[in-house]
């Protein structure tokens, strides 16, 4: 089901007409579906019914706006944080803190002593160091850290390589099969409380086959550890699972995953932990855009938006697509390049592809864009941050604000005049 329809011959986001937005905001703005967060929400713990123990975190990356994490928390998600400013995110949402899953390869002391003192649920080790860091960070608070240890099960998610993280040559987790040590070591570390392990081998994955393969390596890790001796009562699976973007993908199905993961963990007798994003967030926005020229081009003319590479950053990152239409389609077809006007050739959405007709002035649309658009922009070549916009029915509201030029320059700041440097002479 889409929640962006063209009716009447207008797009709409569920009831609201998107020129409506467009007059009331301006573009470029993020417009989200409330319905397709929460079906999307329904559809995914539905998909894990036959999975008895289970626990879903909503991986905050994907969108950290607090309109879209309340209506997750009241569908009953905690969440997946990799920062401490994400983990204030969740709170200020009302995600349980003992709902939070703290992952992330880089997490500082500070980041680590914040989620102690909040009684975050767990955190999901990446290194031994930081297991013997957190176990000291504990103990000096006289606390114990829930933790699973983040395992690298060296599996090729078969997707992009900039977001595929299960490979022997990742930063992320550790080797599978040092795994076993490593765990009996931190096993012993005062201050930390071991219950399980961790993998996620990437994002975007339509191909099951990978995350199986994943899955059972882990599988027989647990079994290993158990007979080892060591108490496994949690195994976080991760997220991953992609989305269609074209309109001839056909990935796999939160269903088919869904089983999938019923079939391979029978008898672990675990808590299963999920930590979807786009599967929740991709399909419920939009980047809505206005023509600015359609300039002429050498074979092609370039649809030049107002949105751009600092705005919905994928394309340029991960040459990733996006269906791009008109808001009004006149029916008429045509061959062109979309770029953006920042001062790059990568801020480039589209090349040669045949697109609706479209003019100056004309408001368009990149569709699936509500998962990794806004959470990663930037303020590149001075452009404010665009607004977003949460759609409820037929009720909108702006759920962040645009920035400005006067907000970015109040964020920097002109010494008068430094004075001289210890042991040098000021230049004559």
């Amino acid at each position: 089901m889409s929640y962006f329809e063209c009716r009447d011959g207008v797009t709409h986001a569920e009831q609201v007409a998107l020129p409506a937005i467009a007059d009331a905001v301006g573009t470029p703005v993020y417009v989200y579906s409330a319905a397709a967060f929460r079906d999307a929400a329904r559809a995914y713990r539905q998909a894990l019914a036959a999975v008895p123990r289970k626990h879903l975190a909503f991986a905050v990356k994907a969108n950290p706006n607090l309109a879209v994490l309340d209506v997750l928390a009241a569908e009953g998600y905690g969440a997946d944080i990799v920062s401490g400013g994400e983990l204030a995110q969740a709170l200020v949402a009302g995600m349980p803190a003992a709902d939070i899953l703290f992952s992330g390869v880089g997490k500082t002391d500070a980041e680590l002593v914040a989620a102690l003192d909040r009684g975050v649920g767990q955190f999901n080790l990446e290194l031994e160091e930081e297991g013997r860091v957190l176990g000291a960070l504990g103990v000096a608070r006289r606390q114990v850290a829930p933790a699973v240890l983040r395992i690298n099960p060296a599996v090729d998610a078969d997707t992009h390589a900039k977001i595929t993280t299960g490979t022997s040559a990742s930063k992320f987790g550790v080797p599978i099969a040092d795994a076993p040590a490593i765990y009996a070591r931190l096993a012993k570390v005062d201050g930390l409380r071991l219950r399980g392990v961790a993998v996620h081998i990437g994002s975007q994955i339509t191909d099951l086959s990978r995350l199986e393969a994943a899955y059972r390596r882990i599988g027989r890790l647990v079994a290993e550890l158990r007979h080892d001796g060591h108490p496994i009562t949690h195994v976080d699976l991760g997220g991953g699972l992609g989305i269609a973007y074209r309109p001839e993908d056909t990935p796999a199905s939160p269903a088919e995953y869904g089983a999938m993961v019923a079939r391979v963990t029978q008898g672990w007798d675990v808590t299963l932990q999920f930590e979807p994003g786009r599967a929740l967030a991709g399909a419920a926005g939009v980047l809505l855009t206005r023509v600015l020229w359609v300039k002429p081009g050498d074979g092609h003319p370039h649809v030049v938006v107002d949105a751009a590479m600092n705005d919905l950053a994928r394309p340029a990152l991960y040459d990733a697509w996006h269906l791009f239409t008109a808001v009004v389609p006149t029916g008429g077809r045509m061959i062109a390049n979309v770029v953006g006007p920042v001062c790059e050739s990568g801020d480039t959405f589209a090349t040669m592809r045949s697109i609706d007709c479209v003019r100056r002035g004309d408001l368009a649309v990149f569709h699936t864009a509500g998962a990794y658009g806004a959470s990663m922009a930037s303020t590149y070549n001075g452009r404010p941050l665009v607004p977003e916009v949460l759609v409820d029915g037929a009720r909108f509201a702006v759920v962040a604000d645009r920035g400005s030029a006067e907000a970015m320059l109040a964020r920097q700041h002109r010494p008068a005049r430094f004075g001289p440097v210890d042991g040098l002479s000021r230049a004559a």
